[in-house]
């Protein structure tokens, strides 16, 4: 199993969609650190837990776009990443962001599934 806390891997002031947005958009943590960790859990049949908890917030759109890309930008099946991905908030004030993650999980799902 391998961890990313994205407060402390990543920033404590993650920022919006795309790289051109500026530093620490939800593409960059996706590119950088999700996709990498996720593609080792798959061939080690192992597990990505990313830990929200410690940031000042989060935009929708950089969650959209960490969590929803993965569906639209890389493949990844919503079967696959309920068995190698875990979104953890540990404090109940990051609930909500992990809400979005997944409906952006779900929500890319069902969009790629029109577009097919």
């Amino acid at each position: 199993m391998s961890t990313i806390n994205i407060a402390s891997d990543f920033s404590r002031t993650p920022g919006g969609r795309y790289i051109s947005d500026g530093p620490f958009s939800g593409e960059l943590f996706r590119e950088r650190l999700l996709v990498p960790a996720l593609r080792g859990a798959l061939s080690s049949k192992g597990k990505v837990v990313v830990v929200l908890d410690g940031t000042r917030g989060y935009l929708s759109s950089f969650l959209e776009e960490s969590f929803g890309g993965l569906v639209r930008e890389h493949g990844f099946t919503k079967h696959q990443l309920d068995r190698i991905l875990e979104l953890r908030a540990i404090d109940s004030y990051y609930e909500t962001y992990r809400n979005i993650a997944l409906r952006s999980i779900a929500d890319a799902r069902a969009e790629r599934s029109l577009a097919h």
